[in-house]
């Protein structure tokens, strides 16, 4: 056999693996390849999709673990038995528009996420209350503020057994109280603090007289003379004489200006004096202090809306396990009530000599900090357009009143007769002259609430404060570091 019969024998030669797989179909110029080192291109993108890959999944991995982890902490209070006639805590969770957003219960899908797991595992009820616009929770606070003060003065009844139904378990309103003050408030974000402390003032403060709204603004409205019927000119042959023959000016009968056309301007609308008030003085004035008010929990929260915040989204989406910890950090300190005493502003005294110098001391770091500045960097992120939002309304104002008079003439004119309407008429009809009524007081609601809620919420606007809620309101504090998981975000 020579050499070359030899090598012709070894390469044929083969394993049983590759005997079998080419039996199996496949062909045998896949079996001969070799193995070798993707491209450069492909290099590249595997290492990029498999660090994001890896970020992702180590982070949601991180998020799992926490959660859970202060889940444990607190289901023990779940499987405690207890009365079946007994309630459980009940939390107030207020969830404010974030100012620039469409999507106005994006407060309330955060506590959703982040705290609602930790109250659910400790037996902790909640009702949530959303603000679709701005100022929307300051007069719903304020008007059950208000509510309250009048069944304490004995204005409304309070709630009575004969209104419910037959076996229900009726609780006095000492009772229902005493629940609320064991329950709490939760506080998401810097826009429903400002709003929750202005709702609260005005509650506290002002009257309890109950009116109307849309009656006091349509009043409003209709002495403003905007759908007035316009007075009809004077005839040419009219003098001034005539017209004001009950003058005694000596103008009157100068033959001089007999042929001006002159009408005096109509008296301007004054605003009718209000109502006496139904409720005796001693009643309606505000309270001296404050009762003590159920518990706040401040829950962090931002909103990161526009083009210039996108790489705070990336950053944020993949560091979740910041924002789990937050909130299970929040759900449990409310969970365990434990409480401190609300830090409000320094209280207005007499200030000493060079009282500007040594104020610097209070304001250090190691002093306690202002509840009242609770989230207050978050405002940084608010959308430079809101702060055109005054310039905003008083722009689509004017331009609607530009158009509301011929708007109006065409309305009357169609209403009384007077001329045929046109085939564009005819196919779209124009708004009738209440039609335009209705559309101009949902227009002026509109704004003036929006105006109202953006004078509330803005950065440059400070968070209501009243000297008596210094005692009445508490936080949720952490509890003893004895008593805190270990938990970590890293």
């Amino acid at each position: 056999m020579s050499t070359q019969d030899a090598k012709s024998s070894v390469t044929r030669q083969k394993s049983g693996i590759r005997a079998a797989l080419e039996y199996t179909g496949i062909p045998p110029s896949w079996l001969d390849k070799r193995p070798r080192l993707p491209s450069r291109n492909w290099l590249i993108f595997l290492s990029v999709t498999s660090s994001i890959t890896g970020l992702y999944i180590y982070d949601r991995r991180q998020c799992k673990r926490i959660k859970q982890e202060y889940i444990e902490k607190v289901k023990y209070l779940s499987e405690q038995t207890a009365d079946h006639l007994s309630w459980p805590r009940k939390v107030t969770v207020y969830g404010a528009k974030w100012p620039g957003d469409e999507d106005y219960d994006q407060a309330i899908k955060y506590f959703r996420k982040y705290v609602k797991p930790v109250l659910v595992a400790g037996a902790v009820d909640y009702e949530m209350i959303v603000g679709k616009r701005s100022g929307d929770l300051t007069r719903r606070v304020a008007d059950e503020v208000k509510t309250r003060r009048r069944v304490d003065v004995g204005l409304d009844p309070a709630p009575s057994q004969e209104l419910l139904p037959p076996g229900y378990p009726f609780r006095p309103l000492s009772e229902v109280r005493q629940k609320e003050l064991e329950g709490g408030i939760v506080i998401v974000g810097r826009p429903t603090w400002k709003e929750f402390m202005a709702g609260l003032k005005r509650g506290w403060t002002e009257s309890i007289e109950k009116f109307d709204e849309d009656e006091r603004l349509a009043q409003e409205l209709e002495m403003d003379g905007r759908f007035d019927e316009p007075e009809e000119p004077l005839e040419v042959g009219e003098s001034f004489a005539e017209t004001n023959k009950d003058s005694s000016s000596p103008l009157t009968s100068s033959p001089v200006l007999s042929h001006l056309q002159y009408r005096l301007p109509p008296p301007s609308p004054q605003s009718k004096p209000p109502a006496p008030s139904s409720i005796p003085e001693s009643l309606n004035t505000p309270p001296a202090a404050v009762p003590v008010l159920p518990p706040i929990l401040f829950v962090t929260f931002t909103n990161y809306i526009g083009f210039k915040q996108i790489p705070l989204m990336i950053w944020d989406f993949f560091n979740q396990r910041h924002k789990v910890l937050s909130g299970a950090e929040a759900g449990y300190r409310l969970v365990m009530s434990c409480l401190r005493p609300f830090n409000g502003p320094p209280e207005a005294a007499a200030q000493p000599l060079f009282a500007d110098i040594t104020s610097t001391s209070a304001s250090s770091p190691s002093g306690p900090k202002n509840d009242l500045d609770f989230d207050k960097e978050t405002e940084s992120y608010y959308r430079s357009s809101l702060f055109s939002i005054p310039k905003d309304i008083e722009k689509a104002r004017k331009k609607y009143y530009e158009e509301l008079p011929a708007k109006l003439a065409v309305a009357r004119e169609l209403a009384r007769g007077t001329r045929e309407p046109t085939k564009q008429e005819i196919e779209n009809p124009p708004s009738t002259e209440v039609e335009l009524r209705a559309d101009r007081m949902k227009k002026e609601k509109r704004w003036r609430a929006d105006l109202e809620g953006w004078n509330i919420v803005r950065p440059d606007k400070e968070v209501e404060w009243d000297e008596r809620f210094r005692d009445a309101l508490r936080v949720f504090d952490d509890p003893p570091d004895t008593d805190l998981p270990t938990v970590s975000a890293t």
